[in-house]
């Protein structure tokens, strides 16, 4: 089973992507700043994260450019997932190393459809 990390401070928005991943076999955990979201994957390496931008203390461009110099996270996927629209925010991310970015609300059918297109998960035929 792939796993995930979703660092997001706000627990009903990473509860509701933690529960939609399950949905796709992905056993997800929570952690609720970019600091607890690092302890983590320290522990174990998850096989995708999914992190939000605007955070407080450390945000999700700090965590992009600290993860990305880490041994071992270079190539990690990171999916942004953020209400901030603004194309300046994703083209930054993508910058840092963020593989996609979901805008808030996820739905469904786009998270599959994401996790599909970087061949994390199979579309059923």
């Amino acid at each position: 089973m792939l796993t995930a990390i979703v660092i997001d401070d706000k627990w009903l928005t990473a509860n509701s992507l933690c529960k939609m991943l399950t949905l796709f076999d992905i056993q997800a955990q929570h952690a609720a700043s970019a600091r607890a979201g690092v302890l983590m994957m320290k522990e174990r390496t998850p096989d995708m994260v999914f992190l939000d931008v605007h955070m407080p203390g450390v945000d999700g461009f700090e965590f992009l450019k600290y993860i990305r110099q880490m041994p071992g996270f270079a190539e990690l996927p990171i999916f942004v997932v953020t209400s901030d629209d603004q194309p300046e925010t994703a083209q930054k991310m993508r910058s840092l190393g963020a593989w996609d970015i979901l805008i808030k609300p996820v739905m469904i059918d786009v998270l599959e459809e994401t996790l599909a297109r970087c061949k994390i998960i199979a579309l059923p035929e």
